[in-house]
C-alpha cells in the first residue's frame, strides 16, 4: 500500500504541534499533525465538571508575564486572561503571615553575582557560595524553594546562570500572571479552529514508532489503535517532550547524535499537582475575611509546600503542589490516596486548628506525568554547563528535521505554554524557509 504525501508531518498536537501546524496551513502547505493520545493538546488538559465553579487544570494553568501569543490566542476565542493578585501567605511559627518581598531582593543579588559571567555552576553552589553573604538563610531557602516549585528544578543539578537569566525576564517579578477565563480548553479551542482546513490531516491514537529521514525525505511510521501506519512527507517537525526524547522510545534513522550534548544539558522537571475539591472556599471567610483575595499558601518545610487558590474565581479548590526533588519522592510508584493524604495534611496545617478540613473535602484530580509514556515529565530545566542547550536542541536537521516544544525556548520562557507556542512558530518558518523540493 502506498504511504500517503505531505508537504509536513508535525509529530504532536501540544502547544508547539498545533502552532506549527496553523501556520503551515496557513502557508497552503499539506500537513498531517500525529498525536499519541486521544486529545489535543498535550501538557496542556482542562476537564470541566458541575460545581466546580473554575476549569479544573490537571497540567498547565498559568500565564506568565505578558505573553502576547498567548493572550491572543485566548481572545481569538472570546475570552480574557483573568489576572491574579500577588497574595501571599506564609506558615511560620505556627501562624499564617504575609510573605516578605523576597523575591525582588533574590534577583538582585543573582544579577550582581559576577561570577556566572565566567562560570556556571548549579543554583545550590551559588547560594551556599558566593551569594551566603549576601542573602540571609530565609533568602537563600526561599530561592531555593522558588526554583523547585516555579522551575521543577533540582537546584543540585540546575544551572545558576539559567535561573538567574530567566528570573530576569518577563515571567516573573512585577510581570502579570493569571489564567485563561474558562480554561486552558479555549486556547486549544482557538489553535483547533486554524486548522479547518483540506490541507490539515489530524491524526489521534496514533503513537510514532519510527522516523526515518534524509534530505528532502522523512518516512513515519507508528500504530493508530491496533493499525499500523505509515506516512512520508519532505519535512517534519517534532514537538515530543524532552523526556519523551531523552527515553529514546522514538527511533530516529539516521540517530540524533547531533542532539547528544543538548539532550545531556536538559533535564525532564518532576511536579507533583493535585487538585483538592471543597464544600466550599472556606479559606475566603476564615479571621473575618482577612485571606479573601489569597493566591498562594505556602508551607516551606512540607513535602507539598505550595497551594494556590483559584483567586478572583471564588471556587472550592486548592491546588497543591510541589516541583523538583520533593515531587520525585512521590514518584514512580506513589499511590494517588498518599499523594491526597500528603496534601490534606497540608491543608490541616495550614486551616485545621480553625475548622474541620475533612468534614469539608469531597474529592481530588491529579495526573502522573513523570510516569505518562508521551510526557516523561512536567516540563524541562537547564543543567550546569548546558547554556546552550536550547538552542541546540532546536536546530533543524539538513533543512529536513526541524524541532519544537517549551524545552527549544531560547527567550527564557522554557516551562511555559508561551515557550512552546513560540517554538513551534519558530519551526514552522523555519520549515517554509526551507529550499523547495
Amino acid at each position: 500500500m502506498t504511504s500517503p504525501t505531505f508537504d509536513v508531518i508535525v509529530i504532536g498536537a501540544g502547544a508547539a504541534g498545533l502552532m506549527a501546524a496553523a501556520e503551515l496551513v496557513r502557508a497552503g502547505r499539506s500537513v498531517l499533525l500525529l498525536e499519541a493520545r486521544d486529545r489535543i493538546g498535550g501538557r496542556i488538559w482542562t476537564r470541566i465538571e458541575p460545581g466546580a465553579q473554575a476549569p479544573l487544570e490537571l497540567g498547565a494553568e498559568w500565564v506568565h508575564g505578558y505573553a502576547a501569543i498567548t493572550r491572543a490566542l485566548v481572545a481569538d476565542a472570546g475570552m480574557s486572561v483573568i489576572d491574579s493578585s500577588d497574595s501571599h501567605w506564609t506558615l511560620r511559627e505556627g501562624a499564617l503571615k504575609a510573605s516578605d518581598a523576597w523575591f525582588e531582593q533574590v534577583v538582585r543579588a543573582l544579577s550582581e553575582a559576577e561570577i556566572l559571567t565566567a562560570q556556571d555552576m548549579s543554583f545550590d553552589a551559588l547560594l551556599e557560595g558566593p551569594l551566603s553573604k549576601v542573602l540571609s538563610a530565609q533568602e537563600r531557602q526561599f530561592a531555593r524553594t522558588m526554583a523547585e516549585g516555579f522551575d521543577a528544578a533540582d537546584t543540585t543539578r540546575a544551572s545558576a546562570r539559567a535561573i538567574a537569566s530567566e528570573w530576569s525576564g518577563d515571567t516573573l517579578g512585577d510581570s502579570p500572571h493569571g489564567r485563561p477565563q474558562g480554561g486552558y480548553a479555549c486556547m486549544l479551542d482557538a489553535l483547533a479552529g486554524k486548522l479547518r482546513s483540506d490541507r490539515l490531516r489530524l491524526q489521534l491514537h496514533s503513537p510514532v514508532q519510527a522516523v526515518r529521514w534524509s534530505r528532502g525525505a522523512v518516512e513515519i511510521t507508528g500504530r493508530t489503535l491496533d493499525t499500523s501506519f505509515a506516512a512520508r512527507a519532505r519535512r517534519a517537525i517534532v514537538t515530543l517532550p524532552l523526556g519523551v526524547l531523552q527515553e529514546g522510545t522514538v527511533r530516529f534513522t539516521p540517530s540524533l547524535e547531533s542532539k547528544r550534548d543538548a539532550l545531556q544539558g536538559l533535564a525532564s522537571g518532576a511536579v507533583v499537582k493535585v487538585l483538592l475539591r471543597f464544600a466550599t472556599p472556606f479559606w475566603e471567610t476564615l479571621e473575618n475575611g482577612r485571606y479573601g483575595e489569597a493566591s498562594f499558601f505556602h508551607l516551606p518545610e512540607a513535602p507539598l509546600p505550595t497551594y494556590w487558590t483559584g483567586a478572583p474565581a471564588h471556587a472550592p479548590l486548592l491546588v497543591a503542589w510541589a516541583g523538583g526533588p520533593r515531587a520525585q519522592r512521590f514518584s514512580p510508584g506513589a499511590s494517588e490516596s498518599a499523594l491526597v493524604r500528603a496534601a490534606l495534611a497540608g491543608v490541616r496545617q495550614l486551616f485545621g486548628q480553625q475548622l474541620d478540613v475533612d468534614a469539608q473535602f469531597q474529592g481530588y484530580y491529579y495526573h502522573d506525568w513523570q510516569q505518562d509514556p508521551f510526557a516523561r515529565g512536567a516540563y524541562s530545566f537547564v543543567l550546569v554547563g548546558g547554556s546552550d542547550a536550547r538552542e541546540a536542541l532546536g536546530q533543524s536537521l539538513d533543512d529536513t528535521l526541524f524541532f519544537a516544544g517549551e524545552s527549544t525556548d531560547t527567550q527564557d520562557e522554557a516551562g511555559t505554554v508561551t515557550g512552546a507556542l513560540h517554538s513551534g512558530l519558530r519551526a514552522a518558518h523555519e520549515a517554509l524557509a526551507g529550499p523547495a523540493s
